[in-house]
């Protein structure tokens, strides 16, 4: 396993334990305001993790491309996996 897919699992590791986190503090009736706290640190975690994987798939996306119209294509495709990343990110 590569060094950077090593960082992410670690990454997603943490966040599954912040989420385990707010489970208990909402079990245990923590203040809300902490509680959100909590939700805003793991949303700001799983972006960084989109992040490095949006990073990642268009290091080895274009990487791939050995020709002037492969290249071209995979440029398309990685715009659209960017767009369809960005309009993922909203705040639902």
């Amino acid at each position: 396993m590569d060094e950077q897919k090593t960082k992410i699992i670690n990454r997603l590791r943490r966040i599954e334990g912040q989420v385990k986190g707010i489970e208990r503090m909402l079990d245990s009736e923590q203040c809300c305001s902490d509680i959100l706290v909590q939700v805003a640190a793991v949303r700001s975690a799983i972006n960084k993790v989109g992040s490095l994987i949006f990073e990642r798939y268009a290091q080895n996306c274009l990487a791939g491309a050995a020709t002037p119209e492969g290249q071209q294509q995979a440029l398309s495709e990685l715009i659209k996996t960017m767009n369809s990343f960005i309009k993922g990110g909203g705040g639902n």
